[in-house]
């Protein structure tokens, strides 16, 4: 695949879909089958400034070589949206969650917050 053909991956972006002590949480997704497309994808979304500033942009796929993931920082979080995606059956995906830290800290809510945030990709790409 060419990278002018790799540009072209539809990304959805629902944009920030929750808020918890001044942290904002937003979610992107997009369908993937290599680890290749996944950094493209991730490159795509940190073309818009306020995403590559974003303190952490945490992220999982299951391709058909197995799951891949990455915490950018937020311990555990790759994780969490992993599994949700094995629960979920979505193959061949990627999703990404942006923080951008509030000032305070989540502790444990800070998974409950990832969830919420693939939640509410999962139930748009049901629709």
């Amino acid at each position: 695949m060419t990278s002018s053909d790799m540009s072209a991956i539809p990304l959805t972006q629902l944009g920030v879909v929750l808020t918890d002590r001044g942290s904002r949480y937003a979610v992107s997704g997009a369908r993937v089958t290599s680890r290749a497309e996944v950094d493209q994808v991730l490159a795509n979304l940190k073309r818009d400034r306020s995403y590559a500033k974003a303190t952490h942009n945490t992220w999982a796929a299951l391709l058909p070589t197995g799951g891949l993931k990455a915490d950018d920082g937020e311990s555990g979080a790759g994780m969490v949206i992993l599994r949700m995606l094995e629960r979920e059956g979505l193959r061949d995906h990627v999703i990404i969650v942006t923080r951008w830290y509030g000032g305070k800290k989540l502790g444990g809510d800070r998974f409950r917050r990832v969830q919420d945030a693939v939640r509410a990709y999962l139930d748009q790409h049901a629709d």
